[in-house]
């Protein structure tokens, strides 16, 4: 067993220009949770056989990544991210975490559901992404008299020539946020699966493709229930990531106060000094450079592994399915490329189970009962299942 300081034995180290952010702040069920849970400062040999993926070290130098195969172009997009991560701190405190996870689904190509108590700045902080990207960004209030083709487009019909004419819905943009996405019915809810999943949208037997990149970032309320619609478990697996925004920290709060007591306009990001940093083409080249990570045979089998003890947990009905190990494999990949490493460790993997897998858990009736969520069977899977060393 190695010490603190060092990596693990045949494992990376990051390069330089690494996003440091503790990754199971990621979890989403509340940084302080995470770090109760999860401490900071306990060494590996009191974490076995769970282990926090190393932060990338300070002190690295150039030479370093030159010899890990990193390019000067890879920590050039690494660096334009971790700038997009600068930018939306101008207007959104405290959520450093999800702003962390939306960029992992950004370089995963995936969607991103969100969820919290209202006011804990869910659209401000997609709105803020958004302006932080030079992407194009539209946003639709899911209401119960929303319809299918209120997002996706319809066929109108032209006078002037006596044809229907396609005229395309808010779905045709790189990121559409979808608000309060559990207030319309599933018929509307599910006229995102073929855009989410597909990345197209087919209207009387003729398929539109959706611009590149493309994301949808939904909203949810978790605590009322009165007018809303649960989301079919179809549409929930296509999230690639489900988090949780908490109320923040009092600190974090009082920053808050602060800033609107000196001015801050959520309704002007410009005046905020947001600013896009980020273009399409450099966010295709990184989905390329982190689709591109290394993984070993081991980590591979250890995804599967912690698969199948899903499927035999006895308080899940229904575990993780194939497209769920994809998912998880395609976000370890960009939080290990975000880190600054060469590959994808067991820490990476470890770091990203609850946000990627908590929603595609169905639990049983009785395990409900109990009181027994998602997280805390995901924290004891990961407790259980023997990690490659």
């Amino acid at each position: 067993m190695t010490s603190p300081q060092q990596p693990y034995e045949g494992h990376p180290t990051p390069a330089q220009g690494a996003v440091p952010p503790n990754p199971y702040a990621l979890v989403g069920e509340g940084q302080q949770a995470a770090q109760e849970q999860f401490p900071q400062e306990q060494a590996p040999q009191q974490q076995e056989p769970m282990r926090r993926a190393r932060p990338a070290q300070s002190g690295a130098q150039p030479e370093q990544a030159q010899q890990q195969g990193e390019s000067p172009r890879v920590q050039e997009l690494r660096e334009k991210l971790a700038q997009v991560r600068r930018e939306v701190a101008k207007s959104v405190v405290g959520q450093e975490p999800a702003v962390t996870g939306l960029i992992i689904a950004l370089l995963a190509k995936g969607h991103v559901l969100l969820e919290g108590v209202p006011g804990v700045a869910k659209t401000l902080l997609v709105r803020t992404l958004s302006s932080a990207l030079d992407l194009d960004t539209k946003r639709v209030q899911f209401t119960p008299d929303l319809m299918p083709g209120d997002v996706t487009g319809s066929l109108i019909y032209d006078a002037k020539t006596g044809e229907f004419e396609f005229r395309r819905g808010p779905v045709f943009t790189n990121i559409l946020l979808a608000d309060e996405i559990n207030r319309t019915p599933p018929k509307t809810q599910s006229s995102l699966l073929e855009s989410m999943e597909e990345r197209q949208v087919s209207v009387d037997g003729v398929t539109q493709p959706l611009p590149a990149p493309f994301m949808v970032a939904a909203t949810m309320n978790p605590i009322e229930y009165e007018g809303t619609y649960t989301l079919p478990e179809a549409q929930l697996d296509r999230f690639l990531l489900k988090l949780v925004l908490d109320v923040p920290e009092r600190d974090l709060e009082v920053e808050v106060l602060r800033r609107h007591a000196a001015g801050f306009n959520p309704r002007d990001l410009a005046a905020a000094g947001v600013t896009a940093v980020l273009g399409a083409d450099d966010l295709a080249e990184a989905q390329r450079s982190a689709a591109a990570t290394r993984v070993s045979a081991d980590v591979l089998a250890y995804i599967v592994d912690l698969a199948r003890a899903t499927r035999q947990s006895p308080s899940v009905r229904m575990g993780v399915s194939p497209r769920g190990t994809t998912a998880l494999l395609a976000a370890a990949k960009a939080w290990a490329w975000l880190s600054g490493y060469p590959s994808v460790t067991p820490d990476h993997v470890q770091a990203m189970v609850l946000p990627v897998w908590r929603h595609r858990l169905q639990l049983r009736p009785e395990a409900e009962l109990e009181g027994i969520g998602s997280d805390a069977i995901l924290r004891s899977i990961l407790s259980s299942v023997q990690v490659p060393i």
